[in-house]
């Protein structure tokens, strides 16, 4: 008869997986649907970009305070929590009736993602132990990397089929599914040492993150010298120096500062910061490319995605067995390395280009995403003492999700200048204000206006170009990091 240990951690790694596929499926499915969405609910850029950014935002700056909580509380216990929160958000997100609720409503999943990230790698860590985590990392890898590449193909199937609201809808069931296995299948972990949460450092975290990313989003609207963004980007950085001081300070912080003088640990931090903020957060205005640009409905947008999508979940199987012999540092080098490199192949669309311009590069991407994405969580769980893992999931995913929120929200911000460039090159001052219609919604600001479809195609192309080169140079400064820091990480 099979051991009840082994069948009950497996239910468990069942569980993790799951609610990890559906909280990141809930960042890039989204992808597909915005521009039903902004049609919809009649939503600018700006409200497109807190779809996203609301989610990731909350996720980010609690990500920190939900490990802590779950060292000390217990992580079932958060993970059921955070089970509940985001099932609920879901429903309220699916019933929206303006962008407004629906960014709201985006924030309050943000929390419930929060502990639900926050508990996988420390529920992995607890279970499997020894050679066995090894495949156990490697499945959870695989399913980061599912999830963030089949979102759109998921989106566009439930957006062309029922609807963008059944986008959200259809996380209440698979929440349903894993309470129920939480509730009969998993132990309880924690640490003992963990005595109180650290308040003041999620305070000054979560407002710093929160300024950072207001005043990037707003900066193209409001003006970057004005004193508002000058303002919000000036107070986010003294936060965040205020929140370094907070962590110094705490006996057991959420984040803990020591770790910053592991030239490892700074590695993994900027590598996994610069794949969120120069691949993944260029999902949406690669959506909004194929459907805005070049006419395809959400289902063949969903569709174009599936050649990356295919290697970022099979090269982390294939690779399994492989992967734990071979140096973190260099997984993860090489990983980026192709990410950027799969960014330079993109570059270079015109006005007339098909989608197979980006053929080369999915493919390329697909395998650096699905090399790098089990090394990076390997790596933050090597980090830490065992009794903290709540705490190394939680620093891990927090600079992955800051960098979604801050990748997004900053190349927004760049696309939208360069489109006004290049509509102010060709329509003078009226082309410029234009910039953040066409930036959202493509060619359909020339629905009334045929004479605008020509000048608006070659402005999103121009400003996705640039988004597409400065991605890659983000994704090197990873590559970079991870070569030359994580040198002492095995």
């Amino acid at each position: 008869m099979e051991p009840v240990v082994a069948r009950d951690r497996r239910w468990t790694l069942v569980a993790v997986c799951t609610t990890t596929f559906m909280l990141l499926l809930d960042i890039t499915i989204v992808n597909v649907a915005l521009p039903s969405i902004q049609r919809r609910l009649h939503a600018g850029l700006t409200g497109l970009q807190w779809v996203v950014d609301a989610y990731a935002l909350t996720l980010a700056a609690l990500i920190l305070t939900a490990g802590a909580l779950a060292d000390r509380y217990g992580r079932r216990l958060l993970f059921m929590v955070g089970v509940l929160v985001f099932s609920t958000a879901s429903l309220l997100c699916g019933l929206a009736w303006n962008i407004a609720v629906l960014d709201v409503a985006r924030a309050l999943q943000g929390i419930g993602g929060a502990a639900l990230f926050a508990t996988a790698l420390a529920l992995i860590g607890h279970e499997y132990r020894g050679p066995d985590i090894g495949g156990a990392i490697a499945i959870w890898g695989a399913t980061v990397g599912a999830a963030v590449a089949s979102g759109p193909l998921v989106g566009g199937i439930l957006t062309d089929t029922l609807g963008w609201r059944w986008v959200f809808f259809v996380n209440v069931p698979v929440g349903a599914f894993a309470m129920f296995v939480a509730l009969t299948k998993m132990g309880e972990s924690r640490d003992a040492q963990a005595v109180r949460a650290d308040v003041w450092g999620l305070l000054t975290f979560s407002a710093a993150l929160f300024l950072i990313v207001f005043g990037v989003l707003r900066g193209n609207a409001s003006g970057w010298t004005s004193a508002l963004i000058v303002g919000c980007l000036v107070g986010g950085a003294v936060l965040l120096m205020v929140f370094v001081v907070v962590e110094l300070r705490q006996p057991r912080p959420m984040l803990d500062i020591g770790l910053f003088r592991v030239p490892a640990f700074v590695g993994v931090s900027i590598a996994t910061f610069c794949i969120g903020a120069g691949m993944f957060a260029l999902f949406p205005y690669l959506s909004i490319y194929f459907q805005d640009i070049l006419g395809y409905s959400p289902l063949g947008a969903g569709l174009l995605f599936l050649p990356l999508t295919v290697f970022v979940f099979a090269v982390p199987l294939t690779t399994r067995k492989l992967a734990p012999r071979a140096p973190l540092r260099l997984l993860l080098t090489v990983g980026l390395t192709l990410v950027a490199v799969s960014l330079a192949l993109m570059y270079g669309l015109s006005a007339g280009s098909h989608w197979t311009a980006l053929l080369p590069g999915f493919i390329v991407a697909g395998v650096g995403i699905g090399l790098a994405n089990p090394a990076i969580a390997a790596a933050a769980l090597r980090v830490v003492d065992p009794s903290r893992t709540g705490m190394a999931s939680g620093i891990n995913n927090a600079f992955r999700l800051s960098g979604v929120a801050i990748g997004v929200a900053a190349l927004g911000a760049i696309l939208e200048r360069r489109a006004a460039t290049s509509l102010g090159a060709t329509l003078g001052s009226h082309g410029r204000t234009l910039a953040s219609a066409v930036s959202s919604t493509g060619t359909r600001v020339a629905t009334d206006r045929p004479e605008l479809a020509h000048p608006a195609t070659v402005a999103f192309v121009s400003g996705l170009n640039t988004v597409l080169l400065v991605g890659c140079a983000v994704v090197a400064v990873g590559a970079v990091a991870a070569g030359v820091l994580m040198h002492t990480s095995n």
